[in-house]
């Protein structure tokens, strides 16, 4: 009778420490769900407010205006080229910004974001002739963001900054032989002779090499022609073209001997020294209140995801 007593007693304890932490697990997804109500509800608010932030801090005395590229240059990132566009235009627009610096700091990208952005700064040197517009790269100035570059007046960089790589990439696999190895069959229906000429699963064939090699060479001639047109007699014509348009990358001291930029300094040295408008000012379209939150909201849902998943578990394995 005792051994079942304390059988008893025990069986009473588990049930009660169960029951214990269903409580604590419901309890913690009630007050998720509630969180996450409030987020959303907080977010739509936001919504029907908010807009891209062009930079609330304007000035309305004299400044040099600054737009940023920041990172891969492409149609999805924040370095697109209507967002880098939309903020050169107010730059250029403001009375009271003597100059405007597009402060570059990409590995390159996207040639047509790139082509874009390069044809409006043309535009708006045209609309706007006593304003000049500064290039100042930063770490890396490269390919694209070069491309972007060679529209300005005069291009600036640190001496260690990385110029250049003034040519075309394209890249790919080819899983051919794998497929044979792991014995998969490849069925790949097409109209048109080099429909699927890029497909990574099926055999290059010499004339759509010699296909895609041409439309690389004709991109980076057009590469050539905008950097010719912006730099002019700049250039060092004491270096062979072959090795400007290479594709090599140069630091900022090399890249002034080459031509490829004006002068050494930082944003903040153009400003004070070349503008003579020390007070900077940032017209860079920056991601609205609610693109961040709701980056944020991704965030802190996975995180609450995670802990209610981790309370459930331990639930389950209570059971």
């Amino acid at each position: 009778m005792e051994d079942n007593s304390q059988q008893e007693k025990w069986l009473r304890g588990v049930m009660k420490e169960t029951f214990s932490e269903q409580k604590k697990a419901r309890r913690w997804g009630v007050l998720f769900k509630s969180l996450t109500f409030i987020y959303l509800f907080v977010l739509l608010i936001l919504f029907m407010i908010s807009g891209p932030d062009m930079g609330s801090d304007k000035q309305n005395d004299s400044h040099t205006a600054m737009v940023r590229v920041n990172g891969v240059i492409a149609a999805d990132q924040d370095a697109n080229a209507n967002s880098i566009v939309t903020g050169l235009r107010e730059a250029f627009k403001n009375e009271h910004s003597q100059a405007v610096m597009l402060v570059i700091n990409s590995p390159g990208g996207s040639p047509v974001q790139a082509g874009y952005v390069y044809d409006e700064i043309k535009r708006l040197r045209g609309l706007h002739p006593d304003k000049k517009l500064y290039a100042v790269i930063a770490e890396l100035g490269a390919s694209g963001g070069y491309y972007m570059a060679a529209a300005a007046d005069d291009i600036y960089a640190d001496k260690a900054s990385l110029v250049g790589s003034i040519g075309v990439t394209a890249s790919s696999f080819g899983f051919v032989d794998l497929l044979k190895k792991v014995g998969v069959e490849r069925r790949h229906f097409t109209s048109g002779e080099h429909k699927a000429f890029l497909d990574p699963f099926s055999p290059a064939k010499e004339k759509e090499q010699v296909f895609w090699q041409e439309v690389l060479d004709v991109t980076h001639q057009q590469f050539i022609k905008v950097v010719e047109e912006g730099r002019g007699e700049r250039l060092n014509k004491a270096e062979s073209a072959d090795k400007l348009y290479s594709g090599l990358i140069w630091n900022g001291e090399q890249a002034l001997k080459l031509g490829l930029i004006d002068g050494l300094g930082s944003p903040g040295y153009v400003a004070r020294e070349i503008v003579k408008a020390e007070n900077i000012v940032d017209y860079s379209v920056r991601p609205s209140t609610l693109e961040t939150l709701t980056k944020k909201l991704g965030l802190s849902i996975g995180s609450g995801l995670a802990l209610q998943l981790q309370l459930e578990s331990t639930d389950f394995t209570l059971h």
